[in-house]
């Protein structure tokens, strides 16, 4: 199961860098790519609206 982020995300900036394996992109609302993530949760732990959530 990947994670997604939803609607809430503010464009912070704060998840991008917590990534372990570079699968969120920046945008007007951030992106996971769900074939490369790991489910870790690294994103939604530093997310100050939990944008991120598991799929």
């Amino acid at each position: 199961m990947a994670y997604v982020i939803s609607d809430a995300c503010i464009a912070c900036g704060a998840c991008e860098p917590e990534c372990p394996v570079e699968a969120i992109s920046p945008g007007d609302i951030y992106v996971i790519d769900e074939e490369k993530c790991i489910d870790c949760g690294a994103c939604n732990s530093v997310c100050p609206v939990d944008a991120p959530q598991p799929k």
